[in-house]
């Protein structure tokens, strides 16, 4: 059995998700270079913030988020580290893995360059899909009712 053949309409699909998608990307790019950090400086405090069951994790974890390879995602935490945006702990059941956390400082600056993600995420909405929409708008909710 064959594929049918892509029509223009599928490839006009594509390109538009794309370009939606590149548009996000540039416009978070701004966004985080404005509040004076790297796209993936932000991305790394992100998945530090959001990683699942804790807020802080390992720079193995933080490489597989980022899809990064190991040496790179340590670098990326050194210069975190040096802005004052993390700390690196010894790990609590393996002192050979190092536990990244963050700071104050990039606590609060994640926090910020996160709730202005999810209100550009929920403007846009309907230009593609947002996975986990209904929980970023409880997040607007809960915000607003403040």
């Amino acid at each position: 059995m064959t594929e049918p053949d892509f029509t223009h309409e599928d490839f006009a699909t594509l390109s538009q998700f794309r370009y939606q998608l590149r548009r996000f990307v540039h416009w978070s790019e701004e966004l985080t270079h404005r509040a004076g950090v790297t796209n993936l400086q932000y991305l790394l405090l992100l998945h530090i913030k959001g990683f699942p069951g804790r807020e802080w994790a390992t720079v193995g974890e933080l490489a597989e988020r980022l899809v990064a390879k190991h040496h790179g995602t340590v670098a990326l935490v050194t210069r975190c580290e040096k802005l004052g945006l993390v700390e690196r702990r010894a790990g609590r059941s393996d002192g050979r893995a190092v536990e990244v956390h963050l700071t104050r400082k990039g606590a609060r600056l994640v926090d910020r360059l996160a709730r202005e993600h999810r209100d550009e995420l929920l403007r846009i909405e309907g230009t593609f899909s947002v996975p986990g929409r209904e929980h970023l708008l409880r997040g607007q909710h809960d915000r607003d009712e403040r």
